[in-house]
Order: structure tokens, then sequence, then C-alpha cells
């Protein structure tokens, strides 16, 4: 199992006490690998035919590596699954439409992948070399600057972002059609078949975006407020003037079942929007050509947000909810062991057999557009056939995500 770690290919990194893989290697007895790459402008600069992807060609290394030595240490190059959270989960999802990843790994498990949108990176690249005082091209001259000059220019372009979290995540991976590291969208590939030998497994928590609720300036937002950074998520998908279409359709699809206050309202949109809506297009394109596709919707609430947030599901994954200061963050008590613990078994079958169903909980059905079968993880397991439906036919309507 090859952990990418999240961090809107910014941040973030493996050495991080709640990726310990020995958890899970002393459960499943597997072998866990975590891998680094290059963030920011470093990975993820995009001039056309002079570097593209550079982070993502970094994992590429690492399964290439894996590929020639895990069997030193009792590992099967025959069958690696990718596991990640985030931009870990998009990036496994993106490796699958890398020629140069191909029977690289068999499997991918992706925790919460976020939209991905078509080179936001080209305008941010601009953007960067502007600050820096350099020509569009002049990569030669980038090189020779001070590490910190370029993060502080790189940190000054992700201050002016707009609308939801995505828009923070300005150098991630891009189409690259020039230098064919990654030719065509994900999706798009996933439509071609292009994954069909690999089984996945995917999902995005139930408030994904609760986080905001961390923020004591969005805590209590009008409705204006929520109007504007609606329509500044909607932006970069030329759909900015839907935002009050979409908005009284949210509160219809909701009305008398969930919330439709502003804050609610702006949780559910921007938790569909960057999260469950892309991984059920990914669930449904890769289901005709695979049928080993299986979904979830975690629903265990952390006590900082009083809801499922972004990336509470980690510390479950890894078995890591018993390390300090963890119980601030997904609770404590024989609840959250046990929950881990069913996590744990169904991760650890899926990558060795791909398919996450084990004796300790219900039957997890595979996901087809038929019944849309999706396992509810939370205080209990439970299968629930088209969850959210009502907010899922509203994407319908609109150019697919």
């Amino acid at each position: 199992m090859v952990w990418i770690h999240g961090g809107s290919f910014i941040g973030g990194g493996s050495a991080t006490v709640a990726y310990d893989g020995k958890p899970l290697t002393t459960r499943g007895d597997i072998v866990v690998v975590s891998i680094n790459y290059r963030l920011g402008a470093f990975g993820f600069l995009y001039i056309p035919g002079i570097t593209a992807n550079a982070g993502m060609l970094d994992q590429i290394a690492a399964l290439e590596w894996i590929q020639k030595n895990i069997g030193i240490f009792g590992g099967d190059p025959d069958n690696v699954t990718i596991f990640g959270q985030s931009a870990g989960a998009c990036s496994g999802i993106s490796l699958i439409g890398m020629p140069t990843a191909k029977g690289l790994f068999n499997k991918v498990i992706a925790q919460s992948s976020p939209i991905f949108l078509p080179n936001p990176t080209t305008k941010s690249t601009k953007a960067l070399m502007e600050k820096l005082g350099l020509k569009a091209r002049d990569i030669k001259t980038l090189r020779e600057l001070k590490t910190e000059d370029i993060i502080e220019a790189q940190r000054e372009i992700i201050k002016e972002n707009v609308g939801l979290d995505y828009e923070i995540m300005k150098f991630r991976p891009s189409i690259d059609k020039v230098g064919g590291t990654l030719p065509i969208h994900p999706l798009e590939a996933l439509k071609k078949g292009e994954g069909k030998n690999i089984d996945i497994l995917i999902g995005c928590n139930e408030e994904e975006q609760k986080t905001i609720m961390l923020s004591p300036s969005l805590k209590n937002v009008n409705a204006e407020r929520v109007e504007s950074l609606i329509t500044g998520s909607l932006r970069p998908l030329n759909l900015a003037h839907e935002s009050k279409v979409l908005i009284q359709r949210y509160k219809n699809a909701r009305k008398d079942l969930l919330p439709i206050d502003p804050v609610e309202i702006l949780i559910a949109i921007g938790s569909d929007l960057i999260f469950r809506i892309p991984a059920i297009n990914i669930a449904e394109a890769q289901s005709k050509h695979n049928s080993n596709v299986f979904f979830y919707i975690f629903t265990w609430p952390s006590p900082l947000v009083k809801g499922a947030c972004h990336s509470v599901e980690i510390s479950f994954v890894f078995g890591t909810v018993g390390i300090p200061g963890m119980k601030y963050v997904v609770g404590k008590g024989s609840e959250v062991k046990t929950l881990s613990e069913k996590i744990m078994d169904s991760w650890i079958a899926f990558a060795r057999n791909g398919n996450p169903n084990h004796g300790n909980i219900p039957e997890w059905p595979v996901y087809n557009v038929e019944k849309r079968a999706t396992m509810i993880i939370g205080k209990e397991f439970k299968v629930v056939n088209a969850p959210y439906e009502k907010e899922r036919e509203i994407w319908d309507d609109f150019p697919e995500i």
C-alpha cells in the first residue's frame, strides 16, 4: 500500500505521526510505503515543452523504485495499491491517465479527491514569473533564484484566491498535451477505459467543507456573503451566473430534510462541487470498464466542527486514532477504536484482492449507475442506495465536473 499525502499540492509530507503505517502493517501483514514529492511551484510549474507535472513524475519515480525493490521488504510488486487523501487522492486518479505510470500499480483508494480543473497552473505560472520579474519561459534564471524567493512569490499568489478551498490549489497537475506527461483529463482517460485494469475504491466525507467552521470570519456569514463565495467558486467552471439558481435548488432539495441556513447551504454546495460529485463522476466512468468500483461516504463527526469534515477519516484509516491530541479531532472511546478497525480491515481487504468486504461489516456492493450503492461509514456501516440523490440530480443540468 503506497500512501500519497494531501496538502493541496503545496504542503504536507509523509513524515507525519498520523500517517504511521505500523498499525496497518501489523493488522494486515502488508507493506506500507509513504512517499514525498515536489510541491507548489517546484512540483507543478507549467511551461509547455519545458516543465510540467514534476511532482507527479516524482510519484512515478517512487512507484518505479517500489517495482524494483519492494520484494526485499517482503512486498509484492504485482499487487500495489495507491491510497491517498485530498491532493494524494487526486494524484492517484491522475496517475491512471499518465502513460509512464502504466503497470506500476493495480488499485487506487481515493479519499476525498478534489475536482480536477483543466490547467489553472498556466495562469499561476505566468503570475509567478511576473512576480519574480522573469520572462514567461525563462526557467534557467528561475533555477538560479533562492528557494525562499520562489516560495514567497508562490505564497503571495495563493493569498489571492477566491471562492472555496479548491482555489488554493493554484499549483497542481496540469493536462500536458505538449510533453505528454498527462495528455488528457483523468476523467476522460477513465471514460476511454485507460484504467480498465485498475480497481477503485473512492469516496468522500459527508460535510467536507465544514472545515470553514474553523474560520472565525465564516462562522456567521449572511446569505449575501454565501452567494459571493459560491459565485467565486463557480467562476472557474464558467458557471458564476448560476449561483442564485444553484442555491435555490439546494434549498428546495433539502427542505424539511436538512438545514438550509446560509452556512449549511455553503457547506453542502461546496462539499458536492469540490468532492462528492467529481468522485461520483469518476466512479461512474470507471464502472463502465471495471466492475470493481466501490463508493463510500464517511459520516463520523469531528468534535472540532461537529461534522464529518475534510481529513477527519485519515487517522481511522491508519489506526492512529489514539495518538496524543487526536481525540480532539476524532473523539475517543471504544466506538472510535472499533470504527477504525473496521475501516482498516476494509482498506486492507481491498488492497489484497480488490474487494473491501470482510466479516465485520454488511455486504459492500459494487457501485453502478442503476443503484448507486454507497457504504455509509460512521457510527455503523450501512449500505444506502443513491444517498443525497436530489442534490446529485441538480448537477445533471450543469457541465460535468
